[in-house]
């Protein structure tokens, strides 16, 4: 069996009276795909975003087995007033958990809320749940504010009280660091890591230690970082023993690693030196499989690489199926197709 827990959905059409500030899905003359329209931005939708039979075809044609979806992160918009993110969270929320019972063995699916008020967001997790949904994905900023930031504790706290796994999904922020062209690469990169060290960090990880948290695109450049933060918190190399005489800045509880250890990372990291860190450090417990489809092409067939590096059949079973269902908390279907 083979999960992809990195794929997005699209609604195919919004309320005709929804406020202008909500998106749009236009017809495309000649095309089966909709034109996305929020804002300043135009994106294409093929029918795989919102098409349930397009869908399930494409998963046969890739050997996926089941998808956790969760809505395009364009839509995580934050800066929207706290009654029309309640609008758009309720729409898609209410599409996917649709698109979802149409093959509830094959799709999965997550939903949004408006994280800007927290209060709020927390209140619309039982809504989510009651829908059918395994959990709520969120971005990896808040409209500029680290996800580790005391205000959004009760929303995590709820997620956790709620049992609903999390996605954190890197978001690109501007900055004059670094050229707009970075924005899909280094940038999100960055936002992966920034997200799950202020998580850490900022108490949240401790204070809700039952809560699946996942992250995307393995969190970035975190798992690179861990050596250095385990050093600085232990005071000596390769993860040996504590020598907190020595430590920079030793703590009492968990280390760096140990932390980093409880939390799940899909492998989109593109390359099979870097799943071998991965696997290394973090182990294959916490690996899971993504995509990005279909904004992203799948690799043909999907885990191509990760079958190709010779991880034993136990590991590889956790990496391809075992390990999603750990994080979203569900049992996996009786059989593989």
């Amino acid at each position: 069996m083979l999960v992809d827990a990195h794929a997005h959905v699209l609604p195919r059409e919004w309320p005709a009276d929804a406020p202008d500030c909500l998106p749009r899905m236009e017809a495309i003359d000649g095309d089966t795909a909709r034109l996305l329209v929020f804002g300043a931005m135009r994106f294409r939708a093929r029918d795989a975003f919102f098409a349930a039979e397009q869908r399930l075809a494409e998963q046969d044609a890739s050997g996926v087995d089941v998808e956790v979806v969760s809505p395009m992160p364009p839509l995580l918009r934050y800066d929207l007033a706290t009654a029309d993110g309640l609008t758009l969270a309720r729409h898609v929320n209410a599409f996917t958990a649709e698109l979802c019972a149409t093959a509830p063995d094959r799709l999965i699916g997550l939903g949004i809320v408006p994280l800007q008020d927290p209060d709020a967001a927390a209140a619309e997790l039982k809504s989510i749940r009651d829908q059918g949904l395994a959990g709520v994905e969120i971005a990896s900023s808040i409209a500029g504010a680290s996800i580790g930031e005391e205000r959004f504790l009760p929303f995590f706290t709820e997620a956790q009280r709620l049992d609903l796994a999390v996605f954190v999904h890197a978001m690109p922020s501007p900055t004059d660091r670094l050229p707009a062209s970075t924005m899909g690469t280094y940038v999100v990169g960055v936002e992966g890591a920034f997200a799950a060290a202020s998580f850490v960090a900022g108490g949240t990880a401790a204070a809700c230690p039952d809560l699946r948290v996942s992250f995307s695109h393995a969190a970035g450049g975190y798992p690179l970082m861990l050596p250095r933060a385990q050093y600085f918190w232990g005071g000596t190399w390769n993860e040996e023993p504590a020598r907190p005489d020595r430590a920079i800045a030793h703590s009492d509880g968990l280390s760096p690693i140990d932390q980093a250890r409880r939390f799940w990372y899909d492998s989109m990291v593109f390359d099979r030196r870097a799943l071998r860190y991965l696997v290394d450090l973090l182990g294959h417990d916490r690996l899971l499989v993504g995509s990005d489809f279909p904004a992203m092409p799948r690799e043909e067939p999907a885990g191509a690489t990760l079958r190709s590096m010779g991880l034993d059949a136990a590991s590889l079973e956790d990496v391809t199926w075992h390990n999603a269902f750990r994080w979203l908390g569900r049992p996996p279907p009786g059989t593989a197709r």
